[in-house]
């Protein structure tokens, strides 16, 4: 019935606001789901998940699915995402000082491609702000909160040594706090600027040798480009197992404009930002399953066109350890998180 009501009732009303209102509205819901009464309603609606705990580096983890990074960048929702069946949530992307992003409209929906253009910008109010958020946030004990640290997207950030110095301040900020149970580093967002300073090995290799020098106890992970040709993506591969990095997240989203099922949502003068959802798909699965055959003692969380239960299942046989998504629920609905728990189950 949920999944009836969110298809033929819910999604068409969704559907005719821009999706930076509807994200903002669903922001502004999240933020009161903590209450009992409206929490209590949304698990009536969607059903305690079923899936069985599993461990990650350490981590227990109430079933395989979590929110990826983009969506709660300002970290208001992780007292409550537990009620629709997500085992955690990735916040951010965070940055050493706050940023307004990239001018609106950030997200165009392109329905026929179940995809979603994302030009954010790295839109955050920054890591200080987001630490003293959280500190008066209360979530569930097995709810796991990642936070994903990206550079500044300002014109300083574009020499390297100040990314660096940027990516640490937030880095050593968090682990000073103990906010957070695990990091990503994010090296792969489309819409920095400079660009992806990190995705070079050398440049990959000057920064994790000083986030390595920082005291840390809890896993940390590469968001990783889906972009690159295999032996570039194996030279960032190797620098990671050399500084002993706990896995990678593949991947981000897609730059590749070409690959969209249907080339005219798209405004071809206004190539911006990047792809999430079904273009990043199949690019995404192929480098889980060579990744796993190249580093099979890395972490590996899969991101990247999880629009269905099966899309989860390939990606998790492809050699994925837990799965993240976004544009699925948006196109499918919330359910889904339990469709791919019970699945799984």
């Amino acid at each position: 019935m949920i999944r009836f009501l969110y298809q033929r009732a819910l999604k068409p009303i969704l559907f005719k606001f821009s999706p930076d209102f509807v994200h903002d509205v669903f922001v502004l819901i999240g933020k009161k789901c903590h209450l009992w009464p409206m929490k209590t309603l949304i698990q009536l609606f969607y059903g305690r998940s079923k899936a069985k705990y599993i461990n990650v580096d350490g981590i227990s983890y109430r079933g395989p699915v979590i929110l990826a990074a983009g969506f709660d960048y300002n970290a208001h929702l992780s007292h409550s995402l537990d009620a629709v069946g997500f085992a955690g949530e990735e916040i951010g992307s965070v940055t050493a000082k706050p940023c307004k992003g990239n001018n609106p409209p950030n997200l165009k929906r392109l329905i026929k491609s179940k995809s979603i253009q994302v030009y954010k910008g790295l839109k955050n109010d920054g890591v200080d702000t987001i630490i003293q958020r959280l500190a008066k946030q209360t979530r569930p004990n097995d709810f796991v909160m990642g936070i994903s640290i990206a550079k500044t997207n300002n014109e300083d950030c574009s020499v390297l040594e100040n990314a660096i110095d940027d990516y640490l301040y937030s880095f050593k900020r968090l682990n000073e706090t103990n906010t957070g149970d695990y990091y990503t580093l994010n090296i792969s967002c489309p819409n920095a600027f400079g660009g992806e300073t990190f995705t070079r090995a050398d440049y990959l290799e000057k920064l994790l040798e000083k986030v390595k020098s920082v005291d840390c106890s809890k896993p940390i992970y590469i968001k990783m480009p889906i972009n690159l040709d295999w032996n570039e993506f194996t030279g960032l591969l190797d620098i990671i197992v050399k500084y002993k990095i706990h896995g990678v997240i593949i991947g981000n989203l897609n730059k590749k404009y070409d690959e969209i099922d249907y080339p005219n949502e798209v405004d071809q003068n206004n190539y911006r930002g990047g792809l999430s959802g079904k273009p990043c798909q199949k690019r995404s699965t192929d480098l889980i399953r060579r990744t796993r055959q190249y580093c099979p003692d890395l972490t590996i969380i899969g991101c990247g066109g999880v629009i269905t239960k099966e899309d989860a299942l390939e990606k998790l046989d492809a050699g994925a350890d837990l799965i993240q998504l976004i544009s699925g629920m948006i196109f499918n609905g919330p359910h889904l998180i339990n469709d791919i728990n019970n699945q799984l189950r």
